[in-house]
């Protein structure tokens, strides 16, 4: 039988050593790779107070948006319209989940992508390679949205009023970058860019042997567009030009990464590229 307890569960009864198993295994030294500090660089902050305001201002935002895409293929975003309470509130929800008792959460978890709501540690434990130090929750709640039932309690109104928001702002991103790339705003809108929202939450336990294991490994976003909310501990990095870059956390912002799928929809995917 495959295990019901991940991560956080394992180390509440005591695990304090990594389990070298067939099955479980983790992160090997020569595959972490850290930010050089060296040259701090700090990726694109871009301002969308005015974009439905001034014209001329949400030109400058245009461009903003596209220079960021072309060099970084990552920005972030402040006054993008989420209520900072609702930002709040999806983080609250998140440590709700996984931090209450085992039993509650047993009940969500599978390793069936096809449920409503999935609960489990590495989606791809028993496949891939490696294990990430973490432990996730997702749901796929676009364009059929899970009953509210579906849902759990912990986090279940959190989940739908983010949903609700970050669809808002994916509109409108992806306005921008329809006029980034010198397209009709609604372009990308009309290509069903918009129309699925999976929403995905990772959970980090404090790791006994953190120099053996990394959170997430080296891996690219295969959607259009990722909409990414950080606690303010930090880790997240981008690769940009062969070495790791630190995305720090700013307060309210949320970061916005280029995917696979939109990179692959243009015949000059170059100009669109992350890492």
């Amino acid at each position: 039988m495959r295990p019901k307890l991940v991560l956080k569960d394992l180390l509440m009864l005591g695990f304090q050593k990594f389990l070298k198993s067939s099955s479980i295994h983790l992160k090997v030294q020569g595959d972490r790779t850290l930010s050089t500090g060296k040259n701090p660089v700090i990726i694109p902050v871009i301002d969308l107070e005015a974009i439905d305001k001034d014209p001329v201002k949400r030109r400058g935002i245009v461009d903003k948006v596209r220079d960021a895409s072309e060099t970084w293929g990552f920005f972030q975003v402040i006054n993008h319209g989420i209520p900072a309470g609702v930002l709040e509130e999806m983080g609250a929800g998140v440590r709700r989940f996984f931090e209450q008792d085992i039993e509650m959460k047993k009940i969500f978890y599978t390793r069936d992508a096809t449920k409503k709501f999935v609960y489990n540690s590495n989606f791809d434990l028993y496949t891939a390679p490696v294990a990430n130090w973490r432990d996730t929750f997702f749901s796929y709640m676009a364009p059929y949205p899970p009953k509210p039932e579906e849902l759990p309690e912990a986090c279940r109104d959190t989940m739908m009023e983010f949903s609700k928001q970050v669809t808002s702002l994916g509109i409108s991103l992806f306005g921008l970058l329809s006029e980034a790339l010198g397209l009709k705003t609604d372009h990308l809108e009309k290509m069903d860019c918009a129309e699925g929202l999976a929403l995905i939450s990772h959970y980090y336990p404090a790791c006994p042997e953190p120099e053996l294991t990394l959170g997430t490994s080296k891996h690219s976003d295969n959607d259009f567009l990722t909409v990414l909310l950080q606690d303010q501990i930090g880790g997240l990095q981008m690769l940009h030009q062969d070495q790791w870059i630190d995305i720090p956390p700013v307060p309210g912002a949320l970061v916005i990464n280029i995917g696979d799928l939109m990179q692959a929809s243009f015949s000059f995917i170059s100009i669109f590229k992350s890492e």
